[in-house]
């Protein structure tokens, strides 16, 4: 693969990366902007490779991560705010390491290496003896810019305690301030590098010295905030027995007084990639899918990442705070990139958990994202992606799929996590799915509302096949078709040639129902595209706000002064939250 782009469609047209970081920059907007908007904003984080340019491996996980945020700064004139553009890169040691210096680029081996499935022993460890000696002479302060840390930040953005958190999995979460979007420093659970030292706990909560630190700081993508206890829940994944640990953050100072918890997980016999999880009030939920990790097969010249259909995925059950006491039950294999809600309730036999989540039987993707096509043993004859649900007791009770059609990316309304919520919002394709054979790329054409709650009902009034079973069996044309507005799914189809990425709900005040509220996300008119498929220097993206009760109006629309590339997950911050950031003493830089 060519270092721009040529065969990776993850970094064609609007995938590629931007070249221009704007701070600040007013937009034009037409519509009504919701009151509940103003002071607030909603900010995307993704990946956007620094260098494009080289003849290295590129994998779309592999970019440099940037924020990109509108945020509705409110004003005294009429109409009473004003939407603001920013977009700036995440300084990372990498980042920051090689914009000094390009020819450190990779500074770790890429994903497409990891995942190539005729891996090149001689390339691999050039790779890893380039990697070690980057690291060597950082400790050595021979580097400009010294690399601690390896993680990009680039995939996640969420708000504990005070503090604004951009994650990645292969390092801990890095702090960033609001609304600037500019970086303070690593957080490692006490608190961040840029902060001033307050006297609570200094030493961190998870990862510690020496290489075994090292692994223990790599941090899910997707903690968890409890929206009741605002304790922050992550694992750390890693290919090093015993393979994964389990961390709790509590809120409030002084952190002394809190309980706080960084703990090994048994049951584990290998490295898993292991994306997210699932957590209720009281209990966490862990996913072992047959996707292994382990860096060691270059020896073999077997690829480090490798799915086997014909294992099994285990689902690992423990008290929150006691994952010592974890209970695993399997089932047929799959993977599982993301979940979507969690939640228990006291039965008469005990506690039964539910947990929705996005099942896919087919690692395809990953591939595509490297520009690789896919083996034939990571894809399935029939490629789904699917909003499944899971109810666990003593064992996997029931399992099925409460619709057809490709479901990714999915949100729960922030403050109704970790409880029985009625709807969850997602996004969907009129054509192909996101599990595609084809090396392609995914193209969101529509946003997906589904009541879970009713479709759950419907299904345990006569449930379905377990594994293989659908609730609801209608075709993504026929939903759209159907139009009701008492329907269990409801559908927002963009227009012809618009494409959207992942949504945030923002709630109503006093809103009377659930859904009382709106959407919001990032879309692209790919008419802008040349005849070669790729975005110009004057390509500009929108940010529109969309009813969530009857998904089918756009009460605002947001011009703004660049493209957005598509990217991962985005968030919504409130002017609440904005306001109660913790203080901090300086920035990283350059």
């Amino acid at each position: 693969m060519s270092g721009n782009g040529a065969g990776n469609p993850y970094l064609q047209g609007n995938y590629a990366p931007t070249s221009t970081t704007l701070l600040a920059e007013s937009c034009q907007f037409e519509g009504i902007i919701p009151e509940e908007f103003l002071g607030g904003q909603y900010i995307r984080n993704g990946s956007n490779p620094l260098d494009v340019d080289s003849d290295r491996e590129l994998h779309w996980f592999d970019g440099d991560g940037m924020l990109t945020g509108v945020y509705f700064k409110r004003t005294v004139e009429p109409p009473g705010v004003q939407p603001v553009f920013s977009n700036q890169y995440v300084l990372t040691d990498i980042h920051c390491a090689t914009v000094h210096n390009k020819s450190l680029s990779p500074i770790i081996p890429s994903m497409t290496t990891m995942v190539n499935p005729k891996p090149a022993r001689f390339h691999m460890l050039l790779q890893l003896l380039k990697t070690y000696a980057i690291a060597i002479a950082s400790n050595l302060r021979l580097i400009a810019c010294p690399i601690k840390r390896v993680g990009a930040s680039n995939t996640n953005i969420l708000y504990h305690d005070g503090r604004v958190l951009a994650t990645n999995e292969i390092g801990p979460p890095m702090r960033i301030s609001l609304p600037s979007l500019k970086t303070v420093g690593w957080f490692t659970g006490a608190k961040a590098e840029g902060e001033a030292d307050t006297g609570d706990i200094s030493e961190p909560f998870f990862g510690g010295k020496g290489i075994e630190g090292f692994y223990k700081e790599m941090t899910t993508a997707h903690p968890r905030v409890d929206p009741y206890t605002q304790e922050l829940i992550l694992f750390h994944s890693t290919f090093l027995p015993p393979f994964v640990h389990y961390s709790i953050v509590p809120a409030g100072c002084p952190l002394t007084a809190s309980p706080r918890l960084n703990k090994p997980v048994p049951g584990l016999a290998a490295g898993k990639l292991m994306h997210d999880f699932g957590v209720s009030r009281r209990y966490t939920v862990l996913l072992d899918c047959p996707v292994s990790l382990d860096p060691s097969n270059f020896t073999y010249s077997r690829s480090a990442v490798e799915y086997d259909r014909t294992g099994r995925t285990r689902l690992g059950i423990f008290p929150r705070h006691c994952p010592e006491k974890i209970e695993w039950q399997d089932t047929d294999a799959c993977i599982v990139m993301h979940t979507a809600s969690t939640w228990d309730e006291d039965v008469p036999d005990g506690v039964r958990v539910h947990i929705l989540l996005c099942r896919m039987n087919s690692l395809a993707p990953l591939y595509h994202m490297g520009g690789l096509e896919a083996p034939e043993h990571a894809c399935a004859r029939k490629p789904e992606c699917r909003l499944y649900y899971y109810q666990l007791g003593p064992q996997i009770t029931q399992q099925w799929a409460l619709s057809t059609i490709p479901f990714e990316f999915p949100h729960v309304p922030r403050h109704l996590e970790m409880h029985a919520a009625q709807f969850i919002y997602g996004c969907s394709m009129r054509k192909g799915d996101f599990v595609d054979t084809n090396l392609t790329s995914v193209k969101i054409d529509c946003l997906v509302k589904v009541d879970v709650q009713r479709l759950i009902a419907t299904g345990m009034s006569c449930p379905p096949s377990q594994i293989h079973g659908v609730v609801d069996q209608r075709t993504l044309d026929e939903i759209i078709a159907t139009d009701h507005s008492e329907d269990s799914i409801k559908v927002f189809p963009l227009p012809v040639g618009w494409y959207a990425q992942e949504c945030s709900f923002v709630p109503r005040h006093n809103g009377k129902t659930e859904d009382d509220g709106w959407l919001v996300t990032y879309v692209f008119d790919e008419s802008q595209l040349d005849e070669y498929g790729q975005a110009g220097p004057d390509s500009r993206s929108e940010l529109w706000v969309i009813d969530a009760v009857g998904m089918k109006d756009v009460v605002a629309r947001v011009f703004l002064p660049q493209r957005v590339p598509y990217g991962m997950h985005g968030n919504w911050f409130s002017e609440e939250q904005i306001a109660s950031q913790k203080p901090y003493e300086r920035f990283r830089s350059l």
